[in-house]
């Protein structure tokens, strides 16, 4: 009976560490990405250069698909148009599709690069050429992006968006 007990305890302990590190690696994985949140735009903190550009809102969802994230930005720009874009992306450098209206600078695709953990370069491109080049900034609770470009009517712009996470 004593040795039963002892193999019956020893299985429960295995299934216990199998368990738990069987979990941990995807719990990892998520915590090591600090991209992944919901981001709301503070218009206080942020510059917009010109400003009459800056939208009147954005809310920003960023997800783990796999290897890659899929961003989906909602809001008002500063026309009071609707702003509802999406795209799925890896950190591979590669153009990647946007959907939807009030992309970045007009942008019909997009490619994105880790620097490191807390560092994404992205590119806009509309029709293959260049419309803005950014960098962001992650913290657990800032999502700072730097971009220079030009607007969809071809204006030239220098932003510093800072997002709070939710």
């Amino acid at each position: 009976m004593r040795r039963r007990m002892v193999g019956i305890t020893a299985v429960a302990a295995l299934a216990a560490v199998f368990t738990l590190f069987g979990q941990a690696p995807a719990l990892l994985g998520q915590a090591a990405n600090p991209t992944i949140g919901t981001w709301k735009l503070n218009l206080a903190k942020s510059r917009y250069d010109p400003a009459n550009l800056a939208p009147k809102s954005t809310t920003t969802k960023i997800e783990a698909v796999g290897a890659s994230i899929k961003n989906t930005t909602t809001g008002t720009d500063s026309k009071g148009k609707a702003i509802s874009y999406s795209y799925t992306a890896a950190y591979d450098g590669k153009d990647y599709p946007i959907s939807g209206t009030g992309t970045p600078s007009g942008g019909d695709t997009i490619a994105l690069k880790r620097s490191d953990p807390n560092t994404v370069d992205s590119t806009v491109k509309k029709s293959g050429k260049v419309v803005q080049t950014s960098r962001t900034l992650y913290t657990s609770t800032l999502r700072t992006i730097t971009s220079t470009g030009t607007s969809d009517t071809g204006q030239p712009t220098h932003n510093v968006s800072v997002y709070e996470k939710q």
